[in-house]
C-alpha cells in the first residue's frame, strides 16, 4: 500500500493550512486521548436553511497511480438530538474529487458545485452522537478512477449537518517485488478498476534460466499477487538455496548436468572435478563416456582381451569361437571385431584380406563370440585377430587389445555332390591371375592307378561335374587355370570318393526322373548336365513327385509349440525337430486344415515337391513332409524374423545401405539360382522373403509357381483365365497376356528392391490396381525412396524397362550388386526425388504437409508416428515450428536413430521448400 496524503487538521487559517474552505467549515483545536493536539475541521449550521458548505484539500500528485482510496474518519449529530431545528438537518456529507495537471485551485476556482467536481459518494455514518454523549467516531473508505491527469483535489460538501472531519488519509494499493519460480516481479501500482489485473513481467534470478515463457505475474486490484505464469530455474551448475530465492554455484566435487530444481551430485565413479559450477565431472586418466553416455554415469574402461580363443579349419573354411573378456570396463555394451589378414610364408608379411572372404553372422559388431569364416584361399596362411570393444573403445588413444589365431587353409577344390559315376565339385578362382581367365582344367584320376593315367576335362565355370567314373572308388582331383599367357600351376591334389551303387537312386525312379529331364532336354535344348526343375504336375501320379522330391518326416520327431500365421490350407506353426542322429532345431510347420479333399491335398503337398528339388542358401529349405499321420505337414527351416516386408516396417532407418544391399545380393542370388533351373516364381514380393537370424534373406512360397512350357525363343506360361496376379509386383506383359517369364520376375525384383529400400513402403501407395496398370502403361515408374543410392535406382529401372528382352537376367544383377559391395562409395552417391520418367501427379514420395491436420498425422504419413508425444512435450505442434527444426533439436527431444533422424529431416526439407513454392510472388 502506498499513501498519497495524510492530514490530521490542525488549527490556523482556513486557506493556509492543509484545506481550503468555502462557508461555514471551522478549524478547531483539541487533544486526542493521549494528550497529544489535533485539528479538525466541523460545522454545524443546522439552524439555517439551504446550506452548501464546501472544504477541500490542497493538490495531491498522483504519481502514476490510476485508482485512490480516501479513507475518513469523522463525528455526524443525531438530528432528534438537536431541538428546535428550523432548517433541514443531514446526517450525511459528500465526497467530490477534481483533476488536473498543475496546482491551479484558487479560492473561487474551481467553482464550488458538482460541476466541475467528480462526486465519488454520499458519506454517511454508522453512528451519530448526541449532546450528551461523547462523538463516536466513524471510519469510511472509498476509491475512485480511473485517474488521468498529474494530479487532483479532495472536498467535501455539508448540505446541513452537525459534523466534525477528524482526520483525511489518501492512499493507493501496490503489489510488493517478489520471488517466486526463481524469476523476481517488480513492485506494481494496481489497475484502474478493483476487478483489473495488471500483468508484471518477470526476469529470471541471477544463474537462473527459462523453462516455458511467457513469464510473468498478475497483480489484483488488492494489491496481491496472482497465480504466476512461465517459469524458471536453476542453471546447470546451480541448485536452489535459500529456500528456492537463489541459484547458487555447485561446490568442488558435485555437478549437475541439466538445469531444474534438483540439487548438485557428487562426481560418479571414476571421475572428478576441482571446479565450482560443474555441469559435467571429468573423467581421470584411463576412463571415457561414450557419445551416447550421460554425464551422471560412471566413466568407464576399455575391455581386455577375448580368452579361450578355438579355431576350427574346414578346407577353406574357419570357424572360431571364443570366451567373453575377464574385464569388460564396466560396461554392457561389448561387441567384437574380427580382422583378418592374409600372410606371406616366404616374406612374412600380412596384409588385410580380400572383400571375397564371407564372415557369418558378420564381421564387425559381433554380439555372438563366435564367427564363421569362408571362401579363404587354399594353401594360404591367414592371421585372424578378435578384438574385443565397447561404447568407449573409440575415445582410447590406444588400439583395442585383441587375441590372435593364425591358421593355413589347406584344400583348392570342394566337394559339392556324388553319385555311384559322378562327382560335382567347384573351386575358388586365383588370387592373382595373369589375366582374364578363358576357362580351367581339371585333371583326375583313380587313386589305386597311376597319375599318368589321368583323364583331364576343361570348364569355363569354377564348377564341373565329372561323370562317368566307378562306384564306391577314390579319385584324385588338381585343378588349373588357363589365361592368354598360358596354363597356371596344378593345385595340390585333393582326394574324393564315389558312392556306392546300393545307395543311389532306385532305379524305377532314375527312369521315371531320365524319361521327364530327357524329354525336356529334347524339347527345349537344354544343356547336358544342367539341373533341371521337374513340375510335380506333369507325373500322372503327383503323389509320386512328393514321394521323389520332400522326404517323408515320422511325426514322432516333430512337435509344434504354436501357431504364428495362417496360410491357405491351414494354420503356420512354430516347432521342433528332432530327427535321429540330428541335434534339434527349430522348423515351421504348415499344416493342412481338416475336411480337405483329394485335390486341395495334392495342390498343399505340390509346394513341397517344388521346394524339395531346390538347394541354395538363399532358398527357403525343405526339411520333408508328413504324409502318412494327421494333420498332413510341410516342414521347412524357421526363419526368426518373418516376412521381409514386416520386418523392414518394425525396424524402418535402422540398417546401413550395405546391410539392405547385402539383402537385395541375397534375394538375387536366389532367383538366379531358380531361374538357371528353368523355374519362374510369378509372386516375388517382399512379403514372399523370409529374412533369419542373421538377416540372411530367403525366397519362399511358391504356390504360384511353374515351369516354363517355353521353346528356344519366347519361353512364356500362360495361366488360367481370372487367375489372381499380384499387379503391384507384376510384369506389364504378364498383366495384359497372362505370361510370366523369368524376365517377369526380373520386374518383380525391381519392386522387391523398391520395398526394401523404402523399409517395407507399399508399392504405389494408396492407387487403385487399375491406377497402377494405366500408369505403368504411360511410362511412370516408381521414384527413388528417401535416400537411395542411384546406383540402386538406375538398377531398379532397368529391371522395369518395358521390353522383356532388354531387363538384365539375375546373373547380371547379382554382379551388378557383388560391384556395388565392393566399391562403397558408389553407394554414397543419392538419387534426387523422382529423376526417372514420372509423372508429376503421380510422384508421392513428398507428403504434402499441408494437407495434414496436426503434426501428427504428418509424422504417421513418414512413419514416424511413434515420435509424437515427443514433438508435442517439446512444444513442436505447428508446422511453422517444426520447420525450423535441427539434427540438434531432434536429438534433444529423443530421436537417437540416425536412419530416424535422416527420414525427419528429409521431411523437413520437403516442407520447407512446399513452404517456399506457397509464398506469394511479389510484385
Amino acid at each position: 500500500m502506498g499513501i498519497l496524503l495524510k492530514i490530521r487538521f490542525m488549527f490556523g487559517c482556513c486557506y493556509k493550512s492543509v484545506l481550503s474552505c468555502f462557508a461555514q467549515w471551522e478549524e478547531v483545536s483539541g487533544y486526542d486521548d493521549g494528550m497529544n493536539p489535533i485539528r479538525t475541521y466541523q460545522v454545524c449550521n443546522v439552524m439555517e436553511a439551504n446550506q452548501n458548505n464546501w472544504l477541500r484539500t490542497t493538490y495531491i500528485a498522483r504519481r502514476d497511480v490510476q485508482r485512490v482510496y480516501v479513507e475518513m474518519k469523522f463525528t455526524v449529530r443525531d438530528c432528534n438530538s438537536i431541538p428546535n431545528i428550523p432548517g433541514s438537518c443531514k446526517e450525511t456529507f459528500n465526497l467530490f474529487y477534481y483533476e488536473s495537471d498543475s496546482d491551479s485551485a484558487t479560492p473561487t476556482t474551481p467553482f464550488w458545485m458538482e460541476n466541475p467536481y467528480v462526486k465519488v459518494d454520499t458519506i454517511a455514518p454508522d453512528e451519530s452522537f448526541s449532546k450528551l454523549e461523547n462523538g463516536r467516531v466513524n471510519v469510511k473508505i472509498r476509491s475512485f478512477g480511473p485517474l488521468s491527469r498529474n494530479g487532483f483535489y479532495l472536498a467535501f460538501q455539508d448540505l446541513g449537518s452537525c459534523m466534525s472531519l477528524i482526520s483525511v488519509r489518501v492512499f493507493y494499493k501496490k503489489c510488493p517485488s517478489v520471488i517466486a519460480n526463481f524469476a523476481v516481479f517488480p513492485e506494481t501500482v494496481t489497475g484502474a478498476e478493483a476487478t483489473s489485473l495488471v500483468i508484471a513481467p518477470g526476469t529470471c534470478l541471477t544463474n537462473a534460466v527459462e523453462v516455458s515463457v511467457p513469464l510473468k505475474l498478475y497483480c489484483n486490484g488488492d494489491g496481491e499477487w496472482m497465480v504466476p505464469v512461465g517459469d524458471c530455474t536453476c542453471s546447470s551448475g546451480y541448485e536452489p538455496a535459500e529456500k528456492e530465492t537463489a541459484c547458487q554455484a555447485c561446490i568442488p566435487g558435485t555437478f549437475k548436468a541439466k538445469q531444474g530444481k534438483g540439487p548438485c551430485s557428487p562426481c560418479p565413479p571414476n571421475s572428478r572435478t576441482t571446479l565450482g559450477a560443474a555441469t559435467i565431472c571429468p573423467c581421470r586418466t584411463g576412463f571415457y563416456r561414450a557419445d551416447n553416455d550421460q554425464p551422471e554415469m560412471a566413466c568407464t574402461s576399455v575391455p581386455s582381451i577375448p580368452r579361450n580363443v578355438i579355431s576350427n579349419v574346414n578346407k577353406t573354411s574357419l570357424s572360431l569361437e571364443w570366451s567373453e573378456p575377464l574385464d569388460t570396463g564396466g560396461r554392457d555394451d561389448l561387441l567384437y571385431n574380427i580382422i583378418c589378414k592374409k600372410c606371406s610364408v616366404e616374406r612374412k608379411i600380412c596384409s588385410r584380406c580380400d572383400d571375397n572372404v564371407e564372415f557369418v553372422p558378420r564381421q564387425l559388431g559381433l554380439t555372438e563370440k563366435h564367427v564363421f569364416i569362408s571362401n579363404l584361399l587354399a594353401h594360404t596362411r591367414y592371421t585372424f585377430e578378435i578384438q574385443a570393444v565397447n561404447g568407449v573403445s573409440n575415445k582410447s588413444p590406444h588400439s583395442p587389445q585383441f587375441a590372435s589365431v593364425s591358421i593355413t587353409t589347406n584344400q583348392a577344390v570342394h566337394f559339392l555332390s556324388a553319385t555311384d559315376s559322378s562327382l560335382s565339385l567347384s573351386w575358388l578362382p586365383p588370387e592373382k591371375p595373369n589375366g582374364i581367365i578363358l576357362d580351367y582344367e581339371l585333371k583326375y584320376w583313380e587313386q589305386e592307378q597311376d597319375e599318368k593315367t589321368a583323364s583331364t576335362i576343361t570348364s569355363q565355370k569354377n564348377s564341373i561335374r565329372i561323370d562317368g567314373l566307378r562306384a564306391a572308388a577314390s579319385y584324385a582331383v588338381q585343378v588349373r587355370a588357363r589365361t592368354v599367357a598360358g596354363y597356371g600351376k596344378y593345385s595340390r591334389p585333393v582326394e574324393f570318393q564315389t558312392q556306392n551303387e546300393s545307395t543311389s537312386i532306385r532305379p524305377s525312379v532314375c527312369l521315371c526322373v531320365c524319361l521327364s529331364v530327357c524329354s525336356l532336354r529334347h524339347s527345349h535344348g537344354l544343356t547336358p548336365g544342367m539341373k533341371v526343375y521337374i513340375d510335380p504336375f506333369t507325373y500322372e501320379d503327383p503323389n509320386e513327385a512328393v514321394r521323389e522330391f520332400a522326404k517323408e518326416i515320422d511325426v514322432s520327431c516333430v512337435k509344434i509349440e504354436e501357431v504364428i500365421g495362417a496360410g491357405e490350407f491351414g494354420e503356420v506353426c512354430r516347432g521342433r525337430l528332432k530327427l535321429p542322429g540330428r541335434r534339434e532345431i527349430f522348423v515351421a510347420i504348415k499344416t493342412l486344415k481338416a475336411g480337405y479333399t483329394e485335390r486341395q491335398r495334392r495342390d498343399f503337398l505340390s509346394e513341397a515337391s517344388i521346394m524339395g528339388q531346390f538347394d541354395h542358401p538363399n532358398i527357403i529349405h525343405l526339411e520333408g513332409v508328413v504324409t502318412k499321420s494327421r494333420p498332413v505337414m510341410i516342414v521347412t527351416e524357421f526363419m526368426e524374423n518373418g516376412a521381409l516386408d514386416s520386418f523392414l516396417r518394425m525396424n524402418d532407418g535402422q540398417f546401413t545401405v550395405i546391410q539392405l544391399v547385402g539383402m537385395l545380393r541375397g534375394i538375387a542370388a536366389g532367383m538366379k539360382y531358380l531361374a538357371e533351373m528353368n523355374y519362374v516364381h510369378r509372386d516375388l514380393a517382399a512379403r514372399n522373403i523370409l529374412v533369419n537370424s542373421n538377416l540372411v534373406c530367403k525366397v519362399s512360397d511358391f504356390g504360384l509357381s511353374r515351369f516354363l512350357e517355353d521353346d528356344a525363343t519366347d519361353p512364356t506360361y500362360t495361366s488360367s483365365l481370372g487367375g489372381k496376379i499380384p499387379i503391384r509386383w507384376t510384369a506389364p506383359e504378364a498383366i495384359a497376356y497372362r505370361k510370366f517369364t523369368s524376365a517377369s520376375d526380373v520386374w518383380s525384383y525391381g519392386i522387391v528392391m523398391w520395398e526394401v529400400m523404402s523399409y517395407g513402403e507399399r508399392p504405389y501407395w494408396d492407387m487403385s490396381n487399375q491406377d497402377v496398370i494405366n500408369a505403368v502403361e504411360q511410362d511412370y515408374r516408381l521414384p527413388p525412396p528417401m535416400d537411395c543410392p542411384t546406383a540402386l535406382h538406375q538398377l531398379m529401372l532397368d529391371c522395369w524397362v518395358k521390353d522383356r528382352n532388354n531387363r538384365p537376367k539375375f546373373a547380371q544383377i547379382v554382379n551388378t550388386l557383388d560391384k556395388l559391395i565392393r566399391n562403397a562409395a558408389s553407394l554414397k552417391v543419392v538419387s534426387n526425388a523422382n529423376p526417372g520418367p514420372s509423372q508429376p501427379l503421380l510422384d508421392r514420395t513428398v507428403p504434402d504437409y499441408t494437407t495434414f491436420t496436426t503434426v501428427g498425422d504428418w509424422l504417421d504419413a513418414i512413419k514416424m508416428g511413434r515420435y509424437k508425444e515427443n514433438f508435442i512435450n517439446a512444444g513442436f505442434t505447428s508446422f511453422d515450428l517444426v520447420a525450423q527444426m535441427t539434427a540438434e533439436d531432434l536429438l534433444r527431444i529423443g530421436v537417437t536413430l540416425a536412419g530416424h533422424q535422416k527420414k525427419i529431416l528429409g521431411s523437413i526439407q520437403d516442407m520447407r521448400l512446399q513452404m517456399n513454392q506457397t509464398l506469394p510472388v511479389q510484385v
